[in-house]
């Protein structure tokens, strides 16, 4: 049963075709946010943003192509189709998925500029209204602060919207990837001090903007081209750690790994920060768009395959993990007719492309009888074992001896233990650690990212040339990764930002 009803849902994004877009005039009327009742309602209405086609379901397959761990039938059943040659490749062009969620994201960020804007806080909220007020506030400036994290780090330097545009300013110039960090981190800063649980189940408490410092305080901890110039890269981790153990203790791991992308498994003890999808009112196409073809009854596209290689490093480092099971899928029967599908593993000749990659499990629709287009299935963006990992990651660098025990904790959910390569020097840790990020979270939206938060060098060794280089990489079936540094670290802005954007060039 939903806990979060989104109930704007006759109020939907007017997205123009760049970032400097036009709300819906009932997010500009300022009188929204002098009750809590239409207060808690444009909230909803700023959380059902994110659940919009462009900034879920384009976001997740734009986030996983470009991550270089994955391959794709969509445009096309084989390995040269239009994505796999550009975007899974990692050879991006200008192309529709990242122009949608540039503007999803945007319109996200223009409905939080709205309510900061507008909201009356108070140092020291001493009525329910105003601890109403406080909280509401605190989700705006959190989802802007994950809007432009999520932004920044596909696209670099990008336009700062900080207030609604209006007809003196309609254009915005490109801010640097550095300011739009120190941006994001006061926004983080805010939403960590003003959200106080009040909202309840459904929505993230203050320790999700904790978790996303967190984050932050990783990625430039290894940057120097986003610190501020005064603070090392130790205190950077050091302060990642601090915010990451404020999270600490707050969550439990859900006990059974595979169930938390279920129907049963939604806001459960390990979710942190989890995108409420109804049915009939975000018209999700989730399941749709990445459950594998012919699985369930009804529409299925199957649009993400895990890399082979990356599968065979997964089951020979962990050969029993149950994470196994509800991360991929090779063999199933067709719920149209009952015959077999078997892709790789379960058909290891890999003989053209259609059979050579197995399908992501974790957002597919396991009820084999559901024949909607639409589904109510959420979406988890931020859970408990990703923070464990974190710390884990974090404490290696700091060398305060608590990495193994962070590590230990997600394993041992599923019954598995530390490998070998946690009990050698930092770096086989470290590099261990950074696989584990893809064992556990694989899909969920961190992969392009981590993959990439080393620098070049570490993504060009620990995911290009390792699948360029596999044993198994077969030019009919595989991708080539393209090694252009210019190319792969970063996305272009999209085309029509560029167009209809006086201030970039």
């Amino acid at each position: 049963m939903k806990n979060f009803k989104i109930i704007l849902l006759s109020v939907f994004i007017t997205i123009t075709n760049s970032c400097n877009l036009d709300e819906d005039p009932i997010f500009l009327d300022e009188t929204l946010y002098d009750s809590p009742q239409s207060a808690i309602a444009a909230l909803d209405g700023v959380y059902e943003s994110l659940t919009t086609y462009g900034a879920q379901e384009q976001r997740i397959f734009l986030v996983n192509g470009y991550s270089g761990m994955f391959t794709t039938g969509k445009q096309g059943n084989r390995v040269n189709n239009i994505n796999n040659t550009t975007l899974f490749s990692l050879n991006p062009i200008y192309d529709a998925d990242s122009e949608s969620m540039w503007g999803a994201l945007y319109a996200s960020i223009a409905r939080c500029n709205g309510a900061i804007a507008n909201i009356k806080t108070a140092n020291t909220p001493t009525t329910a209204d105003e601890t109403t007020f406080n909280d509401i506030a605190g989700h705006a400036y959190f989802v802007r602060a994950w809007s432009y994290f999520s932004l920044v780090r596909l696209f670099g330097d990008i336009p700062l919207w900080l207030s609604l545009p209006n007809n003196e300013s309609l254009n915005k110039a490109k801010s640097s990837a550095k300011e739009v960090y120190e941006q994001i981190i006061l926004d983080a800063k805010m939403a960590a001090t003003l959200m106080n649980g009040n909202r309840g189940v459904g929505y993230p408490k203050q320790y999700a903007a904790n978790m996303l410092l967190a984050k932050i305080y990783t990625t430039l901890a290894t940057d120097t081209s986003l610190q501020d110039g005064s603070t090392s890269n130790t205190e950077y981790w050091r302060m990642a750690y601090d915010e990451a153990k404020k999270v600490y203790g707050n969550y439990t791991l859900y006990s059974n790994y595979s169930e938390l992308f279920t129907l049963n498994g939604e806001n459960s003890s390990e979710s942190i920060f989890e995108l409420q999808i109804s049915q009939d009112a975000a018209n999700s196409q989730m399941g749709r768009n990445f459950t594998p073809w012919k699985y369930k009854a009804g529409q299925h596209f199957g649009w993400l395959r895990v890399g082979a290689d990356f599968y065979n490093e997964h089951v020979n480092t962990y050969p029993n993990d149950p994470r196994i099971e509800g991360t991929y899928l090779s063999e199933y029967s067709r719920a149209d007719n009952g015959n077999s599908v078997r892709v790789y593993p379960a058909n290891a000749s890999r003989s053209r492309f259609a059979i050579a990659h197995p399908y992501l499990f974790k957002f597919a629709l396991k009820d084999k009888d559901h024949n909607n287009q639409y589904d109510s299935k959420n979406v988890i963006v931020y859970r408990y074992a990703d923070l464990l990992l974190m710390l884990a990651e974090i404490s290696n660098e700091l060398g305060n001896g608590e990495q193994l025990g962070y590590v230990s904790e997600v394993l041992n959910r599923v019954g598995m233990i530390p490998h070998a390569g946690y009990l050698g020097s930092q770096e086989d840790f470290r590099n261990s650690i950074m696989n584990e990020y893809r064992f556990e979270l694989l899909g969920e939206g961190e992969d392009s990212h981590n993959n990439r938060r080393r620098g070049y060098n570490y993504f060009l060794n620990n995911t290009i040339l390792k699948h360029n280089t596999n044993p198994i990489f077969k030019a009919s079936v595989d991708l080539e990764l393209n090694t252009n540094e210019d190319q792969v670290m970063q996305l272009p802005i999209p085309l029509i930002e560029i167009n209809t954007n006086e201030l970039i060039n």
